[in-house]
């Protein structure tokens, strides 16, 4: 339970926005603009940090956003990594998934790729306290939806 203390000093909640933003390239145009600016967030504020944070990523990478704004105009955020399906999509080569998943295949991945994208989401606040095999089993089950392929080893 919370404290009287921790009750009393929290802070009114004005909004929880998300969005989705490429890697070091947050500025005050739109989609950051019109969702920060009708809350009367201070916009270069957030995309001095965004850039900042996200630096390490490559150009253009999809970022989750998930940010809490306060009453008081000031504001929180936390950094996802990008999602499965766009690691997926990467690492096979392909634009899109499959029209016909379970009937027709676009691609085929090897379960050293499954696992390398399950230690990057291994890192999002989501995935921290799940086991690294129940990470895996849940990207190959988003591969299959997708049309992609999942073997022991590419041929």
């Amino acid at each position: 339970m919370s404290t009287l203390e921790a009750i009393l000093t929290r802070r009114p909640v004005a909004a929880t926005i998300r969005m989705v933003v490429p890697a070091g390239q947050a500025r005050p145009a739109p989609p950051v603009g019109p969702a920060l600016g009708q809350y009367r967030l201070n916009l270069m504020t957030f995309c001095k940090e965004f850039n900042a944070r996200t630096q390490q990523y490559k150009p253009e990478t999809p970022m989750s956003v998930l940010l809490t704004a306060y009453k008081d105009n000031t504001f929180e955020f936390i950094v996802k990594t990008p999602s499965v399906t766009w690691y997926l999509k990467k690492a096979a080569g392909i634009e899109s998934g499959s029209g016909k998943p379970g009937h027709q295949v676009v691609a085929t991945l090897s379960l050293k790729h499954i696992y390398e994208i399950a230690k990057v989401k291994q890192s999002d606040p989501y995935c921290q306290y799940m086991p690294l095999e129940s990470i895996c089993k849940s990207i190959i089950s988003t591969a299959r939806t997708m049309g992609i392929e999942v073997k022991k080893e590419l041929d």
